[in-house]
């Protein structure tokens, strides 16, 4: 009898385990699928806040740690994701992407009627640059704007709807499940192992003719550019892929590139707006 009362039980108890397990998972891939809207992820972020301080006029940069109490370009790129936890910026969400066709632009695409990357920015600058805003104002679209125009610079927050920028393409990373969207978000970045510093000490040197012309431009210029790339890295992988060194090989080189465009372009806008 107790030994049949003791099969019951490790039958009974197997069950429960079992689902407890499977409950788990499911909660894991739920954390792992919202994990994609990081884009760049916090690493990238920093290091396009911390390009942008190198090429601040003093002016732009005494004013700029003035607003931010001290706090640095590349401290404070993250606050846009970090807000995305308090549903008082619900509101805000549609400013990390705009949506339209590989073969369309940003003029003659559906437009988001709640907003998006390019009109979140829009007005992130006429908030710093009106003299009647409040410095709180002043100070939190400073941070969203250095936010965002980093999320400008990543080839799949200008991506086809259908997909979610990626997001649905699943795709194998060294052996372990992904997206097309979350491979350029943070696996690229995270795989080369490097910190934002070691990232933007180690930009591309460029002559000063040479960051004239990646400044020059206004914000659509930018998307039509950052937009040009997205069409390559839809084609880059198949559903299903194993993604692996050769892709960190051909396109970390990419990363590298819009991580230094988007902090040049960072610190045009700062400067335009507080020289």
């Amino acid at each position: 009898m107790l030994f049949l009362a003791i099969m019951y039980l490790s039958k009974k108890y197997s069950k429960m385990m079992k689902r407890i397990i499977t409950i788990t998972l499911s909660f894991i891939w739920v954390l792992g699928a919202f994990a994609t809207d990081d884009v760049w992820g916090p690493t990238g972020h920093r290091a396009t806040g911390k390009i942008a301080e190198k090429h601040l006029t003093k002016k732009a940069k005494r004013a700029i740690d003035e607003l931010l109490e001290g706090e640095s370009l590349a401290f404070v790129s993250t606050y846009a994701d970090e807000i995305k936890s308090d549903k008082n910026y619900r509101k805000f969400y549609p400013w990390h992407y705009v949506n339209m066709p590989l073969d369309g632009n940003y003029e003659t695409a559906a437009k988001n009627p709640k907003g998006d990357l390019v009109t979140g920015i829009q007005h992130c600058i006429k908030v710093l640059k009106d003299k009647n805003a409040s410095v709180d104002d002043k100070r939190f679209y400073l941070k969203m704007l250095v936010h965002l125009i980093g999320d400008l610079h990543q080839p799949m927050h200008i991506g086809q709807k259908e997909d979610k920028g990626g997001n649905t393409i699943q795709v194998q990373w060294h052996g372990r499940g992904s997206n097309l969207h979350r491979v350029w978000d943070e696996n690229l970045i995270k795989k080369w192992d490097m910190s934002y510093v070691e990232l933007a000490d180690n930009a591309k040197h460029l002559s000063k003719h040479q960051i004239k012309a990646l400044q020059a431009g206004s914000v659509l210029d930018w998307v039509k550019d950052t937009h040009s790339l997205t069409k390559k890295v839809y084609k880059s992988a198949k559903v299903g892929e194993k993604l692996g060194y050769r892709y960190s090989y051909v396109y970390f080189p990419i990363v590298r590139q819009q991580l230094q465009k988007g902090g040049l372009r960072l610190a045009k806008l700062l400067n335009d707006i507080f020289d």
